[in-house]
């Protein structure tokens, strides 16, 4: 018998298998022509997609992800190379394959039904208007939106505006759908939601769909197969994954799928190596920081005054309160009279301590951040920040907020200095450009320091508000979501060099997120809070793992995934302003110590039993 390897059946094409190939990209190149020269965009694509099949193509930001929906909806032509559908080639779009893009292209004046109406109408129109209206009804039911119907785009939030166009695709009939980043846009539990209605989409309509994202999650929880697209330029089909998980899957469940772990480490580690080969390697910090003492180091320094510079933070001890949330509420007046947003939050941290929130978008999560900042004032209650009482903002309480808001017309250098100049008054110039040297080659903008913001990416400009933060040698760093408006590759780059940073300066440290993954990498503690309003403490999670921590290292890690399952069992249990049971949450907090103690009582019995045999 001929056994094949895991990697040969990694990568087995859909013809060798079982079904009709429907459609097929071979030899695909894209290039466009620049100033500069040719700029290769795609290389040699070759991957086969049968029918009913659901692929995902996971890729790094500007790799050509969406070149490539264009190119297999015809709506781009190749440079070379061709895109076959059912062994023809085709030279433009057609109604045999339809496009979901990430971005909703909805008519404004139009409603609900009347978006879908437009597809329908386009692809019925043998039917008769009695079939039209049902058919109608059925795509907006089958994206949950039969309570909307009537709506206009301008009044819908943005997941119910990828719902509309994701049943107008579902309405044109066509064989193939093609799904554009569809969701990344969207807050986690919009997404979640979106991921269901597509895996059902799938089982139901029997589409054959392709999936460009870059989140691996959402490919392992949709996909039959798993196609990795190289990073730029020039990018290609590494490896492919078969995902043999059964359906229906659940995200939460999976986390004690030993098949899920498995397949996850595989694709992560194989995408980092790719990051890691293609990044521009650092290889050593040229500048030190220099022996200077920031303002923000004075005990008494609460953002306004300006003291001489002190000798030595002489507050410089173990303090298990250095921060302290007493009774933290904020009221906002509204037309219907006060709405209180966050009720009595408590939470006292550890001087150098990472703490993470996690919670459902409007659960008060960024309220709590901006009233530690000092940007937002407190309704009742109080902040104590190493002895002092929050009442304003100052250099002591550095944030890094999701939009890196930075001064465009001046560069990453600059930008830096203007606080550092605040912080360090009485450090010379050399001293102060070390400084901002040293951080900025920590996030790894030594060759891009001059220049400007404008010129910047989006990861490369919230690169500069990490070293911004850092380099006011805050008593308190505050992260805003930081990393949420970039893809998932370049967030596990850019939460490294955080953590690189960070493990340098321990600075306090508490960090606003949705992402699971990213509260339990990055967090002492997980503080989970419950829907707003009147949103509060939920539940508490301790992380004991080791640091210095990496995303590789964590893969592999006995415990990681029931801290991974515990979190997302809170956010299940918060789900759709659910107000879950004490009792409930003890249970999933219960469960992951449960998981924890069996693990370490066999990982007890295996040395006894080593012990005894030898």
């Amino acid at each position: 018998m001929n056994v094949k390897t895991s990697a040969e059946l990694e990568n087995e094409e859909p013809s060798k298998k079982s079904g009709q190939i429907l459609l097929e990209a071979t030899g695909l190149c894209k290039s466009y022509i620049s100033s500069e020269g040719n700029n290769d965009v795609l290389r040699d694509i070759n991957f086969k997609v049968k029918e009913g099949e659901f692929i995902a193509i996971v890729g790094f930001s500007g790799a050509g992800k969406t070149t490539l929906i264009s190119q297999l909806a015809g709506l781009e032509n190749p440079t070379k190379g061709a895109v076959l559908y059912k062994d023809k080639e085709i030279d433009g779009p057609d109604r045999h394959r339809s496009v979901v893009f990430q971005s909703y292209s909805l008519l404004p004046w139009l409603s609900v039904t009347g978006n879908v109406e437009l597809a329908v109408n386009s692809a019925g129109k043998k039917l008769s208007a009695a079939q039209r209206k049902e058919k109608v009804n059925h795509y907006i039911d089958l994206v949950g939106l039969s309570h909307a119907k009537s709506r206009r785009p301008a009044e819908l939030s943005g997941g119910m505006r990828q719902r509309v166009s994701v049943a107008r695709a579902l309405a044109m009939q066509s064989p193939v759908l093609l799904l554009d980043e569809p969701l990344s846009a969207l807050d986690a539990l919009s997404r979640a939601r979106l991921q269901d209605e597509f895996a059902a989409i799938s089982e139901q309509e029997k589409r054959t769909i392709v999936l460009v994202t870059n989140d691996v999650d959402e490919a392992i929880l949709l996909a039959d197969r798993v196609l990795i697209l190289t990073p730029a330029p020039a990018a290609t089909i590494g490896k492919a994954f078969d995902v043999s998980i059964s359906r229906p899957r659940n995200r939460t469940d999976m986390n004690s799928d030993t098949n899920y772990i498995e397949l996850r480490a595989k694709i992560t580690r194989y995408l980092l190596s790719l990051a890691s080969s293609n990044a521009a390697a650092q290889e050593h910090i040229k500048t030190e920081l220099p022996q200077i003492v920031p303002i923000t180091s004075h005990p008494k320094f609460d953002g306004t005054a300006k003291p001489a510079l002190a000798e030595k933070d002489k507050n410089d001890r173990p303090d298990d309160r250095y921060i302290q949330f007493s009774a933290v509420s904020k009221v906002y007046p509204t037309p219907n009279g006060p709405l209180t947003v966050v009720e009595e939050f408590e939470l006292e941290m550890k001087k150098g301590e990472f703490v993470t929130l996690i919670g459902h978008s409007g659960c008060g999560k960024s309220t709590v951040l901006t009233m530690a900042s000092g940007l937002n004032p407190i309704s009742s209650g109080g902040i104590v920040l190493d002895g002092l009482h929050i009442k304003q903002a100052g250099p002591d309480k550095a944030v890094v907020f999701q939009a890196p808001s930075l001064m465009p017309w001046m560069s990453a250098y600059q930008n830096v200095s203007l606080g550092v100049s605040r912080v360090y008054p009485k450090a010379s110039n050399a001293e102060r450009r070390d400084v901002c040297e040293y951080y900025l080659e920590r996030v790894g903008l030594a060759d891009a320091m001059h220049r400007r913001a404008s010129e910047l990416s989006n990861g490369m400009q919230q690169r500069v508000g990490i070293a911004r933060a850092f380099a006011l040698s805050p008593k308190l760093l505050l992260l805003d979501e930081p990393f949420g408006m970039l893809d998932s590759l370049t967030r596990w780059e850019l939460q490294d060099v955080l953590m690189d940073v960070w493990s340098r300066t321990k600075v306090t440290a508490v960090c606003v997120t949705h992402d699971v993954d990213e509260a339990i990498l990055l967090g002492d503690r997980v503080v989970m809070m419950s829907n707003g309003p009147n949103a509060k403490v939920g539940n508490i999670m301790n992380v004991d793992l080791e640091r210095p921590r990496s995303r590789d290292a964590l893969l592999s890690h006995k415990n990681y995934y029931a801290y991974r399952e515990e979190l997302l069992g809170f956010l299940e249990a918060y789900e759709g302003g659910s107000n879950p049971s004490p009792e409930l949450l003890e249970a999933i907090a219960r469960k992951r110590e449960d998981t924890l103690f069996q693990r370490e009582s066999i990982n007890e019995q295996q040395r006894i039993s080593a012990l005894e045999s030898s």
